[in-house]
């Protein structure tokens, strides 16, 4: 019988961009078996060989950072600009844990007749599913960690961008990793994710995805007690009081929330702006909404692209209805392509879907708040706590707010959320785990405690 195929689209002219084989249940299996094989030779490779194995992975993907950009625009949809530097990101995280492997730290802890150290050791297999809003970047964060630590990985990216994925997997081989370390299967997560999940030889799954979906994989990988580190949804709160510079405020907010079309789980979609400022930050805002220039991602001066399928464009008009008033409106282009203008929605009633559950698409809500106090119960008034911001002048305050909102990335003044020297993940239904940063092996080993018996008693 012929493979079945995906056809992966072009979101900014609905066109197909590469037909690629779809991968099922067996070709997971396969992958797994592949990884399995691989594993105890991979994670026996000394420590500074590992490193400059995953420094040779670095220089063949900047060798293809501008190709990898492109094939990342056009298959995300996402501006040139920005693609090259998520690609950029993917390089610099792949180069921060090369160091990794000689870096593990155990413990020498003191006890009766001996003593006792702690190691560290890879968990074996580890399933990687990622998803297509930041396609490359984000399978990044989990296999430069979980390959540093001497794990083997099968990843499934998402259906709707896997070519960066596949392209990788090519260079990791050319840079000279051995046959079943990365392994990627592209096909749909109802087949694929699940299998990974539900895989009796997959030691941990690491998923970037919706709060559904990351409720059904911790709830699949009970059954064989799988490790989990999840990454999920967000409903972030952009929290702007009188007293800060609201002309930079206003300046700052459109990116980030139309930053990659909006499609970003740290969008801050909730503008909580000191009701004394609301006039003086809508007037600042509307300028800075209006210019944004949203069109084709390969040309280098646009600044927002479309949305990733007609399904999300769909989703996200959604919460644009008679309910709201549209406040601001930019510009989108007409004719082929998931086109959808960043858009700003005020007044809008305390009890609307926009106010409360992530859209995932270039749709903010402002919201008026009174007090200090006020702002911290809007901001926690979410299922969600993964990242935020604060901006005042008053510094004291500043840091209050910070430690009362209940997420897991604050910034006072600034709306960065993501650092490859950082942890990064949620509180509440955000997930749990952290990627990136430090510690972020910690997540693809387990602790071994060993006892050396110095006195001779039994």
């Amino acid at each position: 019988m012929p493979t079945e195929t995906l056809e992966v689209l072009e979101p900014a002219t609905e066109q197909i961009l590469d037909t690629i084989p779809r991968a099922g249940v067996d070709e997971v299996d396969a992958a797994v078996a592949a990884a399995k094989a691989a594993f105890p030779a991979w994670c026996a490779v000394a420590p500074a060989d590992r490193g400059r194995l995953l420094r040779r992975v670095v220089e063949a993907m900047e060798g293809a950072h501008e190709e990898l950009a492109r094939l990342e625009a056009r298959n995300a949809g996402k501006p040139i600009a920005s693609a090259r530097g998520e690609i950029g990101m993917a390089i610099e995280t792949f180069r921060y844990f090369s160091g990794a492997p000689e870096r593990p730290h155990g413990e020498t802890i003191p006890v009766a007749d001996g003593m006792v150290f702690t190691v560290r050791e890879p968990l074996g297999v580890v399933g990687l599913i990622t998803p297509w809003n930041f396609p490359l970047a984000i399978a990044s964060w989990k296999m430069a960690p979980a390959l540093a630590a001497g794990n083997t990985v099968v990843l499934k990216p998402a259906e709707l961008t896997p070519l960066t994925a596949l392209r990788f997997a090519q260079l990791a081989l050319e840079a000279g990793l051995p046959e079943g370390v990365v392994n990627v299967v592209a096909g749909p997560g109802r087949d694929c994710g699940a299998r990974l999940v539900a895989h009796p030889d997959v030691a941990k799954i690491a998923f970037t995805g919706s709060t559904a979906v990351g409720r059904s994989i911790a709830a699949g990988a009970a059954d064989t007690i799988k490790r989990v580190t999840l990454e999920l949804g967000g409903k972030s709160a952009n929290v702007v009081f009188a007293d800060a510079d609201v002309a930079a405020a206003a300046a700052a907010a459109p990116w980030a929330v139309f930053d990659n079309a909006g499609q970003d789980c740290c969008a801050r979609s909730r503008i909580l702006v000191q009701r004394a400022a609301v006039d003086d930050f809508l007037s600042h805002l509307k300028g800075a909404v209006e210019a944004i220039k949203v069109g084709d991602p390969l040309d280098p001066s646009t600044e927002m692209g479309p949305l990733i399928s007609a399904q999300q464009r769909a989703t996200v008009g959604a919460f644009v209805d008679d309910r709201a008033e549209v406040a601001i409106r930019g510009r989108a282009p007409d004719g082929p392509g998931y086109w959808f203008p960043p858009t700003v929605l005020w007044p809008v009633p305390d009890d609307h879907p926009a106010v409360h559950d992530e859209i995932f698409g270039p749709v903010a809500v402002v919201v008026p708040f009174d007090t200090e106090a006020d702002a911290i119960r809007l901001a926690n008034d979410t299922i969600y706590g993964l990242s935020g911001s604060v901006w005042t002048r008053d510094g004291a305050k500043a840091l209050r707010v910070a430690r009362a909102v209940d997420a897991g990335n604050l910034s006072i003044n600034s709306n960065s959320s993501v650092r490859v020297t950082t942890p990064f993940g949620g509180f509440k239904q955000s997930g749990y785990g952290r990627e990136l940063g430090p510690h972020a092996t910690d997540a693809y080993t387990e602790v071994k405690t060993i006892f050396y018996n110095t006195e001779g008693r039994s």
